[in-house]
C-alpha cells in the first residue's frame, strides 16, 4: 500500500505546537518530507530553540505517521534556526546580536534582574547563543547574579572594544565590570545613555541569538533614549500583582507600544508563597493582576513565579536557578517563558513582509 503525503501532512498537522499556536505545517516548519516505500522521512525546523522539547515532539510526531496505513517507519528529526525578528523604525540590526530583547519594570524591587538572568540562562540551557547586558548602571548586580567576583574585567581589543565575560555559558557586559562595588555612578541621563550605547556596541558580541538587556528600572528619560537608539526586537515586563507594580508595569507596557517595541509578554513575580512546612499557598500581594494586565494590552502572561527564598539565595550566591536545580519545577517555568519569547519573536518575523522576487525572461 503507497502512503500518500497528503495523509503524512495531516497527520503532522495533527500536532498543535503550544508556543506557535498553530501546526508544523501551517507554521512553514516543514523543511523536508520523504516517502520512500513505508519508509518517511520528516525533518521539523523550529524558529525557537526547543532542547528541552525536542525528543518529545520526535516521538510524538513519529507515532502519529507510524499509525498512518502503510507505514513501516517514520524517521523524524527537529532542529531550529533562529532568524532576526524586525526592529523598531529605522534602526538597523546590530551585528553580533540576532535579536535583542528589553527586560524592564515600571518600578524597582519586582525582581527584574533574576528573571533577567534566568531567562537568559533558560534560553541557552534551550540550545541557544545568548547574551546579557546590565543596563542598570546605578545599580549593577548581573556579574553577582553571575558569580563574577568584584575586579572581574573584560578584555580589551583595539584599544576600545570589550570581549564579553563568559559565566554559566552566557556571554555578559556590565558597568560593574569597570568599576568597584564601591564606587557610586553619579551621573546625569545623558551621560548614563551614551556609557550604556558604548557598552552595548562597543563590546564584541559573538554571534548571539539573542541578547537580553536588563533595563534600568522606571520610564524616564533614560528607557525613551534607549529605546529609540537601540535596534530592540521585542521587550518583556516584569510585575509582581501588587496594584502599585502593576500601575507602573502598565507604564512599561506604553512606553514600549509608543516607540513601536513589541511587548512579547509579561512576567508575574511573587505571584504566591508557598509555605515550606506546610506547603499552604497564599496570595501575599494580591492575586491575578499579570493576567489582568496582559489581557488588558492584548499580550501573553509568560508566567507566574512564585516568592521563593531558594530563588533569592541562589541568585546571591552566584549559581542562580536554573544552573543549580536545572530540574526543579521553577526551571521548567523559566524554560517555559523562555520558548514563549522566542516563538514570539519567530512569530513576528514570519509577519513581517517579504521582498518581491523579480525575474528576467527573454520574450
Amino acid at each position: 500500500m503507497s502512503v500518500e503525503r497528503a495523509a503524512v501532512e495531516a497527520a503532522v498537522q495533527g500536532y498543535h505546537d503550544p508556543y506557535l499556536k498553530q501546526d508544523l505545517v501551517t507554521a512553514g516548519c516543514i523543511k523536508e518530507l520523504a516517502i520512500e516505500s513505508g519508509n518517511v522521512t520528516l525533518k521539523v525546523e523550529l524558529g525557537y530553540p526547543a532542547e528541552g522539547s525536542k525528543g518529545g515532539i520526535e516521538q510524538l510526531l513519529a507515532a502519529k505517521i507510524e499509525n498512518l496505513p502503510g507505514v513501516e517507519r517514520a524517521n523524524v528529526s527537529v532542529s531550529w534556526s533562529i532568524a532576526s525578528a524586525p526592529v523598531q523604525g529605522a534602526l538597523e540590526a546590530m551585528n553580533g546580536a540576532k535579536n535583542i530583547i528589553a527586560v524592564a519594570s515600571g518600578k524597582g524591587g519586582v525582581g527584574k534582574s533574576t528573571t533577567t538572568v534566568n531567562l537568559a540562562l533558560a534560553m541557552a540551557a534551550e540550545g541557544a547563543s545568548v547574551g546579557i547586558l546590565d543596563a542598570d548602571i546605578y545599580g549593577p548586580s548581573i556579574g553577582m547574579m553571575l558569580g563574577l567576583p568584584d575586579g572581574t574585567r573584560p578584555e580589551v581589543r583595539h584599544e576600545k572594544l570589550f570581549l564579553p565575560i563568559e559565566a554559566h555559558g552566557l556571554q555578559a557586559m556590565s558597568m560593574a565590570f569597570l568599576v568597584t562595588e564601591d564606587t557610586p555612578v553619579v551621573w546625569r541621563g545623558p551621560m548614563v545613555s551614551g556609557a550604556l550605547q558604548q557598552l552595548l556596541t562597543q563590546t564584541l558580541w559573538h554571534d548571539l541569538d539573542y541578547l537580553f538587556i536588563d533595563m534600568p528600572p522606571g520610564t524616564g528619560d533614560i528607557q525613551l533614549t534607549l529605546a529609540q537608539k537601540v535596534p530592540v526586537t521585542g521587550s518583556v515586563i516584569v510585575t509582581t500583582p501588587q496594584d502599585l507594580a502593576l500601575i507602573d508595569a502598565k507604564k512599561g507596557i506604553e512606553m514600549f507600544n509608543k516607540v513601536n517595541i513589541p511587548v512579547l509578554g509579561v512576567v508575574e513575580n511573587m505571584a504566591m508563597h508557598v509555605c515550606s512546612e506546610c506547603g499552604h499557598t497564599e496570595h501575599l500581594f494580591g492575586e491575578g493582576g499579570g493576567t489582568r494586565i496582559a489581557d488588558q494590552f492584548g499580550v501573553d502572561l509568560l508566567g507566574a513565579l512564585p516568592l521563593s527564598m531558594m530563588i533569592r539565595e541562589q541568585s546571591d550566591e552566584g549559581v542562580p536557578t536554573v544552573v543549580s536545580e536545572p530540574d526543579s519545577q521553577i526551571t521548567m517555568i523559566y524554560k517555559d517563558m523562555a520558548k514563549r519569547v522566542a516563538a514570539e519573536l519567530a512569530l513576528k518575523n514570519a509577519e513581517q513582509p517579504k521582498a518581491p522576487t523579480i525575474s528576467f525572461s527573454d520574450d
